[in-house]
């Protein structure tokens, strides 16, 4: 009994890695491959904001974070703070020029699991959004060999089970 309580506290007390942000995160003036987005569409200033880079294959589009970096598959992410006024951007690095897939979630609770009824979603492309997440194709973005401009409208939940973006967005 007392080592499956002291087993239990070790493994609440063990930091969760996050996977993917020392890969994802873009250096000051960053000059390599990159994506920086223009964050659309946001429903309000609260929360966190939370970018991530897959490859544009359907199976790893998407894919679970802890799979993707256990099988060697290309993940990074992305995480900041909204700011409380101005425009909203976010720069996430690609490992090299070519073919990538974004996701960007805005996290308004706070957790890092997606709350559909909560939180808002966007993908490179802006395709749109219905009841699960558009195929790889529809979200590829050429990422260049230096930071590539690109913007994203996030989508929220509307009524029963109806995504798109909001009419009076805060950016």
């Amino acid at each position: 009994m007392i080592a499956a309580l002291i087993a239990a506290a070790v493994a609440a007390a063990t930091p969760t890695p996050d996977y993917g942000i020392a890969e994802g995160q873009c250096r000051p003036h960053e000059t390599g491959p990159a994506a920086v987005v223009t964050v659309e569409g946001l429903r309000d200033r609260t929360g966190k904001l939370r970018l991530e880079l897959y490859s544009p294959v359907d199976g790893e589009f998407g894919g679970d974070d802890r799979d993707l970096v256990r099988d060697g598959k290309v993940f990074r992410r992305a995480v900041m703070p909204i700011p409380a006024s101005g425009p909203v951007e976010m720069c996430i690095r690609a490992p090299h020029a070519g073919e990538w897939a974004l996701i960007l979630i805005h996290e308004r609770a706070g957790r890092k699991k997606f709350d559909p009824f909560m939180d808002g979603a966007g993908f490179s492309g802006n395709p749109r959004v219905g009841k699960k997440k558009p195929p790889a194709a529809e979200a590829r973005i050429e990422i260049g060999r230096g930071p590539t401009p690109t913007a994203i409208r996030l989508n929220y939940l509307h009524g029963l089970f109806q995504f798109g973006p909001i009419k009076d967005p805060v950016t």
